[in-house]
């Protein structure tokens, strides 16, 4: 499919119904907060609600004055556009692809629910990504008396679901005087947050890929 045509795929699904718009909203509201109140708590806001890809603009080679923040705001509302498609890709109805019945076994429903997160090249790259994320932190752990700080990879790359993690290992922390409990439920939260996102960004995948009906003559 030519990249115009996906381009315009992306931004109607961003568009093209109440869930997505609503996002687009609370996106707005939040940026011009963000630029209102910059030294306050809710300049973070753009940045959760544009979560995982907002984050990785801490790789961007980005400097200081006007440029920065023009590049930094063009990002944010890229990722935003995404996160739309993403949403807009949930509540758009599909034509592909037979229903799964209430009468079919577990594993196959279970099979069909996970299959958008790794039949794709978006959803894998992703899970890439949160892959080295955590090798990273479970290494520190292994070699580290505190890998607190090697934990905000995998955070950031499973954002915002992987902050969930954070709230279920943290009482283990204390609960456990070993610090592998907390670790490993931390792991595991992370791949679950990792996993859901890669399913959300394969719909998406699916529907920019998917053909166009034609008219009928």
């Amino acid at each position: 499919m030519p990249t115009a045509s996906r381009t315009r795929r992306l931004l109607a699904l961003a568009s093209g119904n109440r869930l997505a718009r609503g996002y687009l909203a609370v996106f707005a509201v939040s940026f011009a907060a963000m630029l209102l109140f910059p030294e306050s708590v809710v300049a973070t806001a753009p940045l959760l609600l544009t979560a995982p890809l907002s984050f990785l603009g801490v790789f961007l080679p980005l400097g200081t004055g006007v440029t920065t923040v023009v590049v930094f705001a063009g990002w944010l509302l890229l990722c935003a556009l995404v996160n739309a498609a993403v949403l807009g890709s949930l509540a758009a109805r599909t034509g592909t692809g037979a229903p799964t019945g209430a009468g079919e076994p577990r594993a196959r429903r279970l099979r069909a629910l996970l299959a958008p997160a790794v039949d794709n090249w978006l959803a894998r790259g992703y899970l890439a990504v949160v892959a080295v994320a955590l090798g990273f932190f479970v290494g520190a752990a292994l070699v580290l008396p505190d890998a607190g700080l090697a934990g905000m990879w995998p955070l950031l790359a499973t954002a915002p679901f992987g902050f969930l993690a954070v709230a279920v290992s943290s009482p283990l922390e204390y609960l456990f005087s070993a610090g592998w409990p907390a670790s490993l439920a931390f792991s595991l939260g992370v791949v679950s947050a990792g996993l859901f996102n890669a399913v959300l960004l394969g719909r998406l995948a699916r529907r920019l890929r998917a053909r166009e009906p034609r008219p009928a003559a």
